[in-house]
């Protein structure tokens, strides 16, 4: 057994069997504390031989080609490219054996495929990039009808751990007045504890979208995870998905 298998996780969907999918843990790698061990973040100042083998032992794993991006909380959407790291925050591919990947550390990781298993994509969404419109934009890129698209939430901030200010919530209603369900007042005036993934649910219901799985592991509360809010020097997990060969 590889050392990477007990330490995946496979989202439960029903995604066509040669669409593949996992999360990676912190658990299977190389990095040294904080970061450890399996940290897949070439940003965050853990040391690069060790994110290189922690990559080189995911992409063994499964024998794909993982397309990394340079993150940056917008929402431009690229079709993936090992090749090279791209400035965006998803990607989408419909070619075997390159996984779309999304990098994360509390913000909420999107898998996306369609119900034919021809086309496949990911996103990195914190509050901005949802707030901007990533989900859609990505949605946008897989080039699907609605009614065929699949959405797996994977782990990220809970409810119980994502206070924000008054400004994150005005920012959602704006868009869409429903948001309002997704904030409950903070301890503190003007705070408010969001569900990130109630916020998602609600704007990809807006483009149609209701075959929504996933949500509900908290990256704070579950030491399985790096979590930012929990320790700002941490290392990042990734969402990948691919199609496979058939």
């Amino acid at each position: 057994m590889s050392p990477l298998t007990h330490h995946l996780l496979t989202p439960d969907w029903p995604a066509p069997a040669w669409v593949k999918a996992c999360v990676t843990t912190r658990g299977g790698g190389v990095s040294l504390a904080p970061y450890d061990s399996l940290n897949l973040g070439d940003h965050v100042g853990d040391a690069q031989a060790a994110v290189a083998e922690n990559r080189r032992r995911l992409t063994a794993q499964f024998g794909i080609q993982p397309a990394w991006l340079k993150q940056v909380h917008g929402i431009d959407v690229v079709e993936a490219d090992p090749a090279r790291v791209a400035e965006a925050d998803a990607s989408c591919t419909s070619t075997p054996g390159i996984a779309c990947t999304s990098m994360t550390a509390d913000c909420l990781p999107v898998l996306f495929c369609d119900r034919a298993g021809t086309r496949v994509g990911a996103a990195h969404a914190g509050w901005r990039g949802l707030v901007g419109g990533v989900l859609e934009a990505t949605l946008d890129a897989l080039g699907v009808p609605a009614s065929e698209v699949l959405v797996w939430l994977g782990p990220a901030i809970g409810p119980q751990a994502f206070e924000v200010g008054g400004e994150v919530r005005e920012a959602f209603m704006t868009v869409h007045p429903e948001s309002a369900s997704a904030f409950v007042a903070g301890a503190q005036p003007g705070k408010f504890m969001a569900d990130i993934y109630a916020l998602a649910r609600i704007r990809l219901a807006a483009r149609g979208i209701t075959a929504v799985y996933g949500g509900g592991l908290c990256t704070v509360s579950d030491p399985r995870f790096y979590s930012y809010r929990r320790s700002p020097v941490t290392g990042r997990f990734a969402s990948l998905i691919w199609l496979a060969p058939r």
